[in-house]
């Protein structure tokens, strides 16, 4: 249940970034702009965090390449609101594909490797590869 309300609310977002123009179709430099301040948002999240303990570290599949699959990881702490930062994500990387389909944008097609394991260090969690 909580994942379609999740998903449900990120189509209405989708739907409301995309679909009301006035009239007025965005330019790529402004769609670009948006996703930009967007991703500002999730990793001013995603900084706030701290960790004592590797425990308290975790990592989430962040943006949306052209071919299809997430760009990165991003690594954080689980004292941040968790369920914020995937909600965040989900929408991000929904609204990323989308603009991707809607430039024509193309990427390499590799495929990131997810950490191996995420440790905290000196109050920060870091990926491990």
């Amino acid at each position: 249940m909580k994942l379609i309300k999740n998903i449900s609310k990120t189509i209405v977002l989708l739907a409301i970034v995309f679909g009301c123009t006035n009239n007025t179709e965005f330019t790529k430099e402004e769609d670009l702009a948006e996703l930009t301040a967007f991703r500002e948002e999730i990793e001013l999240l995603v900084d706030s965090g701290v960790c004592s303990e590797n425990s308290g570290c975790d990592y989430i599949a962040f943006g949306s390449k052209a071919c299809g699959g997430p760009k990165t990881y991003l690594v954080f702490s689980t004292s941040i609101n968790v369920e914020l930062l995937q909600r965040k994500v989900e929408t991000y990387n929904a609204l990323e594909n989308s603009f991707n389909k809607k430039w024509g944008i193309i990427s390499d097609c590799s495929v990131p490797t997810p950490p191996e394991n995420v440790t905290c260090i000196a109050g920060k969690c870091s990926a491990v590869y």
